[in-house]
């Protein structure tokens, strides 16, 4: 890029702060109603929702906020490397994106302010982005076809097992049809799946919710009000059915070391905490603490598993609290201040995911009881004081 294309682009700031979302959601709705071949990659209750629109609208800004620095986006190009490597997203789809981004820019902005030298400035700086994420991405692919038990691209699985965690949850136990290895994977990643659900592809990610074990992988799924892809699995998917599944990714993972280990939940955000917690208790060097919050017992998935663990484990410490109708072994109520600071240890590794607001609620905590930033770690596609 030149620099008179950088100081374009930053000076596109403030109209990106005042109006990016509308930009985005406009560029969504163009590329989704006249590009078939990109719409099984979007979830499309996420942009009823707003998450989609709003989750790029970040990235956006922060890109062009640091287009002259490109370092100081920290993990949000990994996040985003990973998110694709889910989901496949190729070099062929960039394109598309590319022509939607600028024609959204010109038709949101205007002609008068998103002049020819801002499309070619904001043309120029796409292609720097896509092609960094391109580069990234062919390499990841790469590196997981190479892998003992990898592969590229959909490799399909059969359900060899199907099992009821909670009213909510199911999970999905599954073995390759070509009988051979799966590739390790880190505890705290998610598979993508594609699904074809009334002839239209959907694609979808899931994490997965137990360490690897080099044969069987296992999702846990909670059936969404009007999910198409959860209400799916649930309801059309049983033993015996055969999947398409994409190689693990994900950058929420577990990192060695010896310092005590939280891990705080919320709903089906238990799901990865489960394969970080196994994979601690059997590597048995750290202390670990597991919390987590659920509405009700109706919907609390995993319980047998974490009694046992409590029971097998002297290194491991549960606490369960439900938001409604609590009992002896699981105390009532919205997660409180009092219950983090008792309940972390003040040296701890602490991983929490769930709901957005729970997980503002959690980081503000662990910072207010003197956890510092480098030791909370959490998933979440956009920047970090959103959570604040």
């Amino acid at each position: 890029m030149t620099p008179e294309q950088t100081a374009i682009i930053k000076a596109t700031v403030p109209l990106l702060e005042t109006g990016g979302e509308a930009l985005t959601t406009h560029f969504y709705r163009i590329m989704l109603s006249e590009y078939d071949e990109v719409r099984p990659l979007f979830n499309q209750a996420h942009q009823a929702h707003g998450t989609q629109p709003r989750a790029l609208a970040n990235a956006v800004l922060q890109y062009a906020r640091h287009i002259d620095n490109l370092g100081a986006l920290g993990a949000l190009p990994a996040q985003i490397i990973q998110k694709h490597v889910a989901l496949q997203i190729l070099p062929e789809h960039y394109p598309i994106v590319g022509t939607c981004l600028l024609r959204a820019i010109r038709e949101v902005l205007g002609e008068e302010i998103a002049t020819d030298a801002v499309i070619e400035a904001w043309g120029a700086a796409y292609w720097q982005l896509a092609n960094i994420l391109i580069g990234a991405e062919g390499a990841e692919y790469d590196r997981l076809a190479a892998a003992p038990g990898g592969w590229r691209g959909a490799r399909q699985f059969r359900v060899t097992r199907k099992q009821v965690e909670s009213a909510e949850i199911v999970s999905f136990y599954l073995e390759p049809v070509d009988g051979g290895a799966v590739v390790d994977f880190q505890p705290g990643q998610y598979l993508g799946l594609r699904l074809t659900i009334d002839g239209q592809e959907l694609r979808r990610n899931y994490s997965l919710s137990q360490k690897a074990d080099g044969r069987t992988l296992r999702i846990s799924v909670k059936r969404e009000p009007g999910g198409v892809a959860s209400n799916h699995l649930h309801d059309h998917v049983g033993q015996g059915d055969v999947l398409d599944v994409f190689p693990p990714a994900g950058e929420f993972v577990l990192a060695s070391g010896e310092a005590p280990l939280a891990l705080i939940s919320g709903g089906i955000g238990v799901t990865p905490t489960l394969a970080m917690a196994q994979a601690a208790l059997e590597q048995g060097e750290r202390d670990v603490t597991f919390i987590h919050y659920a509405r009700n017992g109706d919907v609390h998935a995993f319980g047998d598993v974490i009694d046992g663990w409590a029971r097998d484990y002297p290194r491991f410490t549960a606490h369960i609290v439900y938001e409604q109708g609590g009992h002896e072994d699981a105390p009532s109520g919205r997660p409180s201040v009092e219950q983090l600071q008792a309940w972390v240890p003040v040296e701890a590794d602490a991983y929490f995911l769930g709901p957005k607001p729970f997980m503002g609620f959690v980081n503000r905590t662990l910072a207010q009881i003197g956890l510092p930033e480098t030791r909370r770690h959490f998933e979440f596609f956009g920047p970090a004081e959103a959570l604040d």
